[in-house]
């Protein structure tokens, strides 16, 4: 990426429609494959002879994958550049589905699910560099939203298209639209102008993050507390209504309505990072998430918890776009791909122990007590959040101001 007779010119800022083909559109493709393939991983292990226990952790490998990919992705961003980047996230991840559909035992299938996982962390990565570095700091919060919007829409509207792949072929069918995602996703992506760096001394890894490790050891626990409230509810609010005793049907009308409403606020809570900052949007929705979890036991009927549901929805589509928008305002110029695949690491470390953490606590005590246990996370992020994270939002219009000296014009 970087290089002789490289030009001063800052990148041209780009606007966020003109982006729609180049990274909304692919974001939401990718994320209906992977929401339309994600119920029928476990399905595929069990197809292999695991038991449900080893199906679970064989799925959980996935997040396992993302999280060794976090700290890679940036070296290898910043040294090949977004495009190049994408590519190989794509063949990654196409590779990793091939090998879960033709997996002939779990070893195999566990070898996809940690590709398609470091793949993810790559993708994801990619797409987040590349829009700071073209969008101005004053509307960075509006395109990131969009982006985890673009996302979590193809996620909800995923398993509608799957059932019908899998209705016609079986498990394997969804699995197969992931790989047709993957392929015209990346095709899409890979329209983007090239954007290189100035020339730079180049920071190794160890430095970035040791430099950075007070920004990571305080704004990271925000992010980390983030990361375990979104994704604990996935794992624990199925469990806490098959123990009130709800159908299958009913838990996935329930599961619906708080996506809906997730993805609904994706762009509004864009517009409100912009106009109000950071912690302004982050605390409440850690406090919102606090409340739906430390009342999760009182749930005792479908309507009850039908009211939690979208508590953590509003929650949750609040702070769509939040921890990616402020490693980006956090990231030093010198090495941003760098310091956001570590700032990435922390959300997701949160994201993989939140689940782990519910099966734990519920085992050793009751549902109810993950659920408080929960709340009690989402307090001490919220803590964080209003401690730590930028408070004044930045003027529309701004230029990045820690983009100007990394990002030049091809």
């Amino acid at each position: 990426m970087s290089g002789e007779g490289v030009t001063d010119l800052v990148a041209p800022v780009v606007r966020l429609r003109a982006l729609t083909w180049q990274v909304f559109v692919p974001t939401a493709v990718l994320g209906m494959g992977g929401g339309a393939a994600a119920p029928m991983y476990p399905l595929r292990a069990l197809e292999l002879g695991a038991s449900a226990g080893a199906a679970g952790i064989v799925v959980a490998l996935s997040g396992f994958g993302l999280l060794l990919a976090d700290l890679p992705a940036g070296q290898l961003i910043a040294r090949v550049g977004e495009r190049r980047a994408v590519a190989a996230a794509s063949v990654g991840g196409a590779v990793g589905v091939l090998m879960a559909i033709f997996a002939p035992n779990l070893g195999w299938l566990a070898a996809g699910m940690l590709l398609t996982g470091a793949a993810s962390a790559l993708w994801g990565l990619a797409r987040q560099t590349y829009l700071v570095a073209v969008v101005p700091a004053g509307d960075r919060g509006r395109a990131l939203s969009l982006l985890a919007g673009s996302q979590r829409f193809g996620v909800f509207a995923g398993p509608l298209i799957g059932a019908a792949a899998t209705h016609a072929f079986g498990v394997t069918g969804a699995m197969w639209l992931q790989l047709a995602a993957i392929l015209v996703g990346g095709t899409l992506m890979m329209s983007v102008s090239d954007i290189e760096e100035a020339e730079q001394v180049r920071q190794g890894l160890r430095a970035v993050v040791t430099e950075n490790r007070r920004v990571l050891g305080t704004l990271g626990l925000g992010a980390l507390a983030t990361g375990a409230a979104r994704a604990s509810r996935v794992a624990l609010l199925p469990l806490w209504a098959a123990h009130i005793g709800m159908s299958a049907p009913a838990i996935g009308l329930i599961f619906g309505i708080a996506g809906a409403v997730d993805v609904l606020l994706s762009y509004p809570s864009g517009i409100w990072l912009d106009r109000y900052g950071r912690r302004a949007t982050g605390t409440p929705s850690l406090l919102l998430f606090a409340l739906g979890y430390t009342a999760l036991p009182l749930a005792t009927t479908a309507a009850g918890l039908c009211v939690i549901a979208v508590i953590l929805g509003i929650a949750n589509g609040l702070s769509n776009g939040l921890i990616m928008t402020v490693g980006s305002d956090v990231a030093p110029p010198s090495s941003q791909a760098e310091f956001l695949g570590a700032w990435r690491l922390t959300h997701d470390l949160g994201m993989f122990a939140g689940p782990i953490a519910v099966g734990i606590i519920g085992t050793a005590a009751t549902l109810g007590s993950a659920g408080v246990a929960l709340g009690a996370v989402a307090t001490a992020g919220a803590v964080a959040i209003r401690r730590w994270f930028p408070g004044p939002p930045l003027s529309s219009g701004q230029p990045a101001e820690n983009t100007g000296e990394r990002r030049h014009a091809h």
